[in-house]
């Protein structure tokens, strides 16, 4: 084979073990470079899912700041994390690429214990400005002349820590360098002033025509003019002015603007980025790119493959899933069916309609759903504001982002005594996502708050009741359900019970052991139940439905009759219903042993729900050994 035919079919990827050998590449080696990432991006994300779309979209974006950084020297920062595997590719964890997502294979988000070059453990948004502001002003306390740089997603920008940091950030006025990757598409559709002000500046006819019109001027004027000339601005007060109104709103924060620019031409971004270290203080770049590059189907489906479970890549269709509606799906088909016989319920999320099951609410009561962007504080305060109004606000946000609001829930809605159903989709272990994302601490944090009923359905029967009840209630009411596809009980056309608040239920009779659970965990209990009785084990299963208030009634007579207690929860123990229930039972001296299981004083990483039910000892196997101990 001749040199340049051997040449082409090697992969420039598998040249790359570090970001320093970017630079010996050309720039059409570099669009080769590029083209490979994406397969492998793809093919990896087929096996197991993950966030294709967005990092399709910033792989030029990534490739030049890596060119222009010298990291792990340089600090870069992510924004949640959803674009971050070409930064993985690039820097050594190539050959480990396709275990992403899987149990103990390499995370789908940045996590500085998996690499040196990972500054921050990314998942949640908005925080990415804050941290970069750490490194940069410890840089400046060192007399380090590091670049700290920080890639935030449009969405995220809008969220209010960002907004925070950014006015700090003015204050500050020390060198950062700010990539803003607008592809105009979060999750859910992207709202509020800011998004419709980038929309309105990548859509500038006026930006358009002008450009030409001062090349010239400006790349003669130094690092400043060329980098603004490239950044499509021209003077600060007089081009940007004329051709992009109210494109001051950033440099009203104290901060150098420049934008838009094609977040998928390598040259151009790596000599912008250049020029905007020669500047010595804080500056944005507005880089345009497209969601989902290089692949048809993210491209004409990105909300699809945000976050994609496995797929077929000649088609991009997902693979088969279990025939049984999730849990959302429930959620969101129930919540339709109650709207349309109260006109007074209305449906908020954070940017997250189609995660929740808000969508098709949204399309039958569109002047009733509000989606309020990366906001999950203003959300709950936002339903708050209608609960006092008079509305029935179900307000769905995940559990882990609902750690967010925990003020909000205090100050805005409990304190007050607001009748809002708050709606916790993803509660309890959520796999493949991680530690930033199980949704572990709810039960044990809310479980703080006076007046907060907290409900966890174990069936789908229960989840659409406990939403009824919460209708009913008058009073704060939070539900919280897993990700995940639900235990299999009919449930369609079944009529609507209120449930008694605080009450629990006995579900199978027996004469050893006492097994107390709370939530969806049940389902795999009662199972191990059966089997313990196999075994010659006697299992009385009790569903307590609430994890607050418990129903002290069930305990008292839990207490008098059995000496060894299992309790499950798929949530923390420490503060969890494990401890509220020992601590009932020494309360009124009842000679109980309870044996608790759930989630220690430890963090859950990454693997399939089931791989990190058997990690944490309560699967169907873990409880059915804790069941057997406990009644010899």
């Amino acid at each position: 084979m001749a040199r340049n035919d051997q040449a082409l079919t090697e992969k420039i990827l598998d040249t790359i073990e570090s970001p320093a050998d970017l630079g010996r590449l050309s720039y059409d080696e570099l669009e080769r470079l590029a083209f490979e990432m994406r397969a492998e991006m793809i093919a990896a994300t087929s096996l197991h899912g993950g966030h294709l779309a967005p990092s399709l979209g910033a792989v030029e974006l990534i490739i030049a700041l890596h060119r222009v950084l010298d990291c792990p020297r340089d600090r870069l920062v992510f924004d949640v994390g959803h674009q971050a595997y070409a930064h993985k590719l690039l820097t050594g964890r190539r050959r480990q690429f396709k275990t992403l997502r899987t149990y103990d294979g390499i995370s789908g988000f940045p996590k500085i214990t998996e690499s040196a070059y990972d500054a921050h453990d990314s998942g949640h948004a908005s925080d990415s400005l804050s941290t970069a502001l750490g490194y940069a002003l410890a840089r400046d306390l060192d007399g380090s002349d590091a670049t700290i740089a920080a890639l935030i997603g449009d969405a995220s920008f809008t969220g209010g820590m960002a907004l925070e940091a950014l006015n700090d950030i003015g204050r500050a006025n020390t060198p950062l360098l700010i990539v803003l990757n607008d592809n105009g598409m979060s999750i859910s559709p992207n709202v509020g002033g800011f998004s419709a002000y980038l929309a309105k500046v990548r859509m500038s006819s006026q930006y358009t025509n002008l450009r030409n019109q001062v090349e010239d001027a400006f790349n003669s004027s130094g690092a400043l003019g060329r980098l603004l000339m490239r950044g499509g601005n021209a003077a600060k007060e007089s081009f940007k002015q004329i051709v992009l109104p109210g494109a001051t709103f950033l440099e009203g924060f104290g901060v150098t603007y420049v934008g838009p620019v094609d977040g998928h031409d390598i040259q151009t971004m790596e000599r912008i980025f250049r020029d905007a270290k020669e500047l010595g203080g804080p500056v944005v770049v507005h880089a345009v790119t497209v969601k989902g590059k290089g692949y048809g189907p993210a491209e004409n489906n990105p909300a699809l493959f945000h976050g994609v479970g496995p797929f077929d890549i000649a088609t991009g269709t997902p693979k088969p899933k279990a025939s049984t509606p999730t849990w959302t799906q429930v959620f969101s088909d129930e919540l339709v069916k109650l709207a349309g016989d109260d006109p007074d319920i209305v449906a908020i999320t954070a940017a997250m309609a189609d995660g929740t099951g808000l969508t098709g609410f949204a399309k039958e009561f569109p002047d009733r759903f509000f989606d309020v962007g990366i906001a999950e504080g203003h959300a709950v305060t936002f339903s708050a504001g209608l609960a006092a109004a008079g509305m029935v606000p179900f307000c769905n946000i995940y559990s882990s982002f609902m750690q967010r609001a925990y003020d909000n829930v205090i100050h805005d809605v409990a304190i007050q005594d607001l009748p809002v159903v708050m709606c916790l989709d993803r509660g309890g272990i959520v796999g493949e996502d991680g530690v930033t994302h199980h949704g572990v601490f709810d039960m044990a944090a809310f479980g703080a708050v006076p007046g907060l009923t907290i409900a966890a359905p174990m069936d789908e029967l229960e989840l659409r009741n406990m939403m009824y009840t919460g209708l009913q209630y008058g009073h704060p009411f939070m539900i919280r359900y897993p990700r995940g596809n639900g235990a299999g009980r009919l449930w369609r056309g079944v009529p609507f019970e209120a449930l008694p608040v605080g009450r629990g239920r006995r579900l199978r009779e027996g004469t050893d052991v006492a097994l107390v659970t709370v939530g969806t965990v049940g389902n795999a209990a009662a199972r191990a139940a059966e089997r313990a009785a196999a075994k010659g084990v006697s299992v009385a299963h009790y569903d307590l439905r609430f994890a607050k208030p418990l129903d002290e009634a069930l305990l008292a007579g839990v207490g008098a009759e059995f000496r060894h207690v299992v309790t499950v929860e798929d949530g923390s123990l420490r503060g969890g219903v494990g401890e509220a229930v020992t601590a009932f039972f020494n309360a009124r001296g009842c000679e109980v042993a309870v044996h608790s299981l759930g989630i220690g004083d430890e963090w859950v990483e990454h693997g399939t729900p089931a791989q990190l039910y058997a990690l944490c000892g309560y699967d169907e196997e873990g409880i059915l050994r804790a069941l057997l101990a406990a009644g010899k």
